[in-house]
This record gives structure tokens, sequence and C-alpha cells, in this order.
């Protein structure tokens, strides 16, 4: 199964994923969401894949999450996906799916239980922080 990754290059935690995708050896399809936002049933499979409530797909910074009253707990899920289809910068990065199934990779090194070959050695983030290669303790 190819590997896919919703990627945002101005986010550094999304650019560090995809490097770690790419250091694993393998060639993901890149989907720039902002570019090519998700259609409202694709964002609910890919929501449905990662078994997580829509709320935890939200992101608050740097979007109009409060300006939208998305902290209002009784917003139904349909709301919710509406307002993310709506304005993709809503959507919080990066979500990677493969074989081993998807997720929100923050920190970027959640990557590593998405992929065939977590063994990527010693990877340095962009900031300088080291992620230790697989069984070696940080």
């Amino acid at each position: 199964m190819t590997v896919t990754i919703y990627h945002n290059p101005a986010c550094g935690t999304s650019r560090n994923t995809l490097a770690m995708i790419r250091q694993s050896g393998e060639e993901p399809v890149v989907i720039e969401y902002l570019k090519t936002p998700l259609s409202r049933h694709e964002l609910a499979a890919l929501i449905a894949k990662m078994g997580v409530p829509v709320r935890d797909l939200l992101r608050e910074k740097g979007t109009p999450y409060s300006e939208l009253g998305l902290g209002d707990q009784s917003l139904s899920d349909g709301q919710l996906l509406d307002a993310i289809v709506e304005h993709p910068i809503l959507m919080n990065r990066p979500i990677v799916v493969g074989a081993k199934g998807a997720a929100l990779c923050r920190p970027s090194e959640r990557v590593l239980d998405l992929l065939p070959n977590p063994d990527i050695g010693l990877f340095t983030k962009e900031d300088g922080e080291v992620v230790p290669a697989r069984g070696q303790a940080g």
C-alpha cells in the first residue's frame, strides 16, 4: 500500500513528517490539502479511518476557529465537517495514511508507527531536535 500524507509545506511538523517518510525509503503521495481540499465525503472517510472524533482534527492556531465559534460543544460532527470543508486550514496536519492505519502525526515521529520500515536511523528535525533510531533511548 502506498503511503499518503495530507501536507502543508508551510508547517514544520508536516515537513519533518514528510522527510521521515522519505528517509524510511517510501515516496509518498503528497496531497497539499490547502491547494486540493478534501470533499466532505473524503474528509469523513479519512476521519473514520483514523478512528477519532471530528473535533480532534480541528486546528485552532492560525485559523478562523474562534471567529466561527467552533469551540461550541453543541456543534454536531456534520457542522464541524462543513466548517473544515469550507475552511481547509482548520484541518490539523499532517495526516498520514498507510498500510498500518491513519493518524494525525503530531509530533512528527508518530509517523514511524504507520510506516512499513520505521527504522529510519537517527533523524534531526528542522528545529534541531534529534529523534533517536528505533530501539534506542532518547
